[in-house]
């Protein structure tokens, strides 16, 4: 099931045209692919001096893990009776606690292994296709390798570390020993 713009703006955090990915063209619990023709757009907001630049190929790799967390929130929130495409849930009560089947706040804490296979992604003909897997985590953080090309072409590959809800590190969770 392909999953458009307006489903993807509804659960990252990117809006308008810092949301860079158009549309996600296949998932599983572990993998997610995603489709983009923004590089190429002369208003593209990571564009510098005219030219958007590889490293920039970092934050669509981000941009799909964060669509792969929506989907692993969507899909348990699924597995308890709500559709797949149904709107966000709106937060709990609790400050900071995200509603059952809201994808936890995630940032990205690290990138390994970046390889850049090119200088640029404006002058890339095609549309971009990334691919994120996740290789392991858990409830506090998840690896991830992605790949970045236009069509059979690699572009930038890596690794990075997204970590969950960084406002409630092993020190600031109430009852810890740092209280």
């Amino acid at each position: 099931m392909r999953l458009n713009r307006a489903w993807i703006e509804s659960r990252i955090p990117h809006h308008g045209r810092m949301c860079l990915l158009d549309e996600v063209i296949a998932w599983s619990d572990v993998r997610v692919s995603c489709r983009s023709s923004t590089h190429r757009e002369a208003d593209n907001p990571l564009r510098a001096y005219g030219k958007l630049g590889i490293a920039c190929g970092i934050e669509y790799a981000a941009q799909a893990m964060a669509v792969h967390g929506a989907l692993i929130a969507a899909s348990s929130a699924a597995d308890r009776g709500a559709p797949l495409a149904a709107p966000p849930a709106a937060a709990s009560a609790a400050a900071g606690t995200p509603a059952a089947g809201s994808p936890a706040a995630g940032f990205l804490a690290a990138v390994r292994d970046v390889r850049f296979h090119s200088l640029r992604l404006d002058d890339v003909q095609g549309d971009l296709i990334c691919d994120a897997v996740r290789m392991a985590g858990d409830a506090t953080s998840a690896l991830y390798e992605f790949e970045l090309r236009s069509e059979e072409t690699r572009l930038l590959t890596g690794r990075a570390t997204v970590v969950f809800d960084a406002a409630l590190s092993p020190s600031r969770r109430p009852g810890s020993s740092d209280e």
